[in-house]
């Protein structure tokens, strides 16, 4: 998967999004493992065009149940809280809103941005990763819960 490429198409197209989930996780230190790239947006109706503006060329289309391609207007995405996609570049899964923190407005509050390949990247702030995690409560969030805590713990010096 390209999360590089990703990424970069969701800045240079301006959309309101923040990285939320496993790729956060790794650029926070931890060492797991991700298969897709997970980021929490805006889904208002302008969000949506310059979210399908990032993703033309690339074959976005729903992961399930049919496989059926994306929609090429912002308004039949409307009712929408999430979308689970794959692309030419890999999945990429849009959340509305994160348990345990509520929707993009307070996600986005809860964000630093990083320096990822050049690219000024929104990514959810580990203190937040962490309430989020837990939030969701399963066995494998939970061990990225462990690992982060670990990983705060260093970076505050205890």
């Amino acid at each position: 998967m390209s999360e590089i490429e990703l990424i970069r198409r969701l800045i240079e197209t301006k959309v309101e999004f923040v990285v939320v989930g496993g790729f956060a996780a790794i650029t926070h230190g931890a060492t797991r493992l991700t298969q897709d790239l997970d980021v929490c947006a805006s889904f208002s109706e302008e969000n949506l065009e310059r979210l399908l503006a990032a993703l033309s060329g690339i074959h976005p289309h729903f992961r399930a149940p049919a496989r059926r391609p994306l929609p090429q207007r912002a308004q039949e995405l409307a009712g929408y809280r999430n979308l689970y996609l794959e692309t030419d570049l890999g999945d990429l899964d849009l959340l509305g809103e994160i348990s345990g923190l509520g929707p993009y407005e307070v996600v986005r509050s809860r964000a630093v941005t990083v320096s990822l390949w050049g690219l000024p990247v929104p990514v959810l702030e580990i203190d937040a990763l962490i309430e989020a995690k837990r939030a969701l409560g399963r066995a494998k969030d939970l061990d990225v819960v462990q690992e982060l805590e670990a990983v705060r713990a260093k970076l505050r010096g205890r």
